[in-house]
């Protein structure tokens, strides 16, 4: 059970209850960024699903909704017929059961919407100002609304005028429940979490996660690492690791990482056997050996049985997990087996676990654990940040405009 966030913000459930949005102009920042093949078509639905509780709760509570998103990278001010929200209102209707209109030219354009009935703005990013976050648009977009509502964590870590700046300036700004339960899973995964609390965090390189794994490493028991972050952290035991994904550089904040985990009474289990192979192919032959008979010709490309067993154990009485990553190349199977058996024991853990991460998703939807992992989160970029400990401007002004 998800204890309430300390964070206070302002939630759409509570206007509602109250009853504050009868009759009310409402605008939902949404995340509806979803994948298209080349004629349009969406090929995954997911985030257009979750979307759709925010739009039931204004449509039911009896306001006027607007919905806006983001879609691709489209060159402000110049829309091309690639980056139009159409599908995405035929979509939504479907879901809805309802007439969705996409509207065009929406900020410089006069148009309606009564109570009850649920319109889609075009693309927001094809407005000039809107990736610099555009007061003036800002203030113009904050007058279509009544309520401004952000339902879109992904985003959370840009302060853009939709994600930000609409929530400066807006009568009443709120999160939606998508936005809420974000904030509520990771708030209490890392700040009120049930002991032990292990974090899993793989990838290719430690470059990319080292400020996440600092951050870490002060609030964690274990710090479970994988793929070629594993890897440089092997190097950093002093152990050959061959031709495997690394990044000898950073042996040295490796080190630190374990100090700083070693003097809190915590560790960073290296692995003790490995899968190696010569080369990265579903044909490769996949090769277990001790992490010490690593060949110079070998590629470290899983871990192996023994430290995933011992991994599944530590997982198995943790009280919190965080999970951002698998641990090897789990696309081919042969190299999959490691992220396999710790999916399988996330699964069957009495402990909350909150993942993210698009690799992540993949492997849980591969192994289909999807309905035994506490909470997944959608928000990519947003989810590492989070876990960094960085400030995300869109959940700081949802505070902001809360505390006034």
């Amino acid at each position: 059970m998800i204890q309430p966030t300390t964070l206070k913000i302002n939630r759409l459930s509570d206007l509602v209850a109250k009853n504050l949005i009868q009759g009310k102009k409402v605008f939902i920042r949404a995340d509806l960024n979803v994948p298209q093949d080349a004629s349009g078509r969406i090929t995954e639905d997911t985030r257009i699903k979750a979307s759709i509780p925010a739009i039931k709760m204004c449509l039911d509570a009896g306001a006027a909704v607007m919905v806006t998103s983001h879609l691709g990278r489209p060159s402000e001010g110049n829309l091309t017929a690639a980056d139009s929200l159409a599908p995405v209102a035929d979509r939504l209707a479907e879901l809805l059961g309802c007439k969705v209109a996409l509207i065009t030219d929406w900020v410089s354009v006069n148009f309606r919407v009564q109570p009850g009935e649920v319109v889609l703005l075009e693309n927001c990013r094809g407005n000039v100002g809107e990736k610099k976050d555009s007061i003036d648009l800002s203030k113009k977009m904050a007058k279509l609304c009544d309520v401004y509502v952000n339902d879109a964590f992904g985003t959370a870590h840009r302060a853009e005028a939709t994600t930000h700046g609409m929530a400066r300036f807006a009568p009443i700004a709120c999160a939606g429940p998508l936005m809420e339960a974000e904030i509520d899973a990771l708030t209490f995964a890392l700040n009120n979490p049930q002991r032990p609390l292990v974090a899993i965090v793989a990838g290719s390189k430690v470059s990319s996660k080292l400020t996440i794994l600092r951050s870490l490493a002060e609030k964690v028991d274990q710090l479970i690492v994988g793929g070629g972050i594993a890897n440089t952290f092997i190097l950093a035991s002093g152990i050959p690791i061959g031709l495997s994904l690394a990044e000898p550089d950073l042996v040295r904040e490796a080190k630190e990482i374990i100090e700083i985990m070693k003097r809190r009474g915590a560790t960073v289990p290296i692995p003790e056997d490995v899968i190696v192979a010569n080369e990265l192919s579903p044909l490769a032959r996949a090769n277990t050996v001790s992490v010490n008979e690593v060949a110079n010709d070998d590629m470290i490309l899983d871990i192996g049985p023994k430290t995933a067993a011992k991994l599944a154990y530590m997982i198995a009485h943790a009280g919190t997990i965080v999970w951002n990553g698998p641990v090897g190349v789990f696309e081919i199977d042969q190299f999959g087996g490691g992220t396999k058996m710790l999916a399988a024991a996330i699964a069957h853990s009495p402990a909350f676990c909150v993942a993210g991460g698009g690799d992540t998703l993949a492997a849980i939807a591969k192994y289909g654990i999807e309905k035994q992992v506490g909470y997944i989160s959608t928000g990519g970029g947003a989810f590492l940040e989070f876990l960094e400990g960085k400030t995300l401007p869109a959940i700081a002004i949802l505070q902001e405009r809360a505390n006034a």
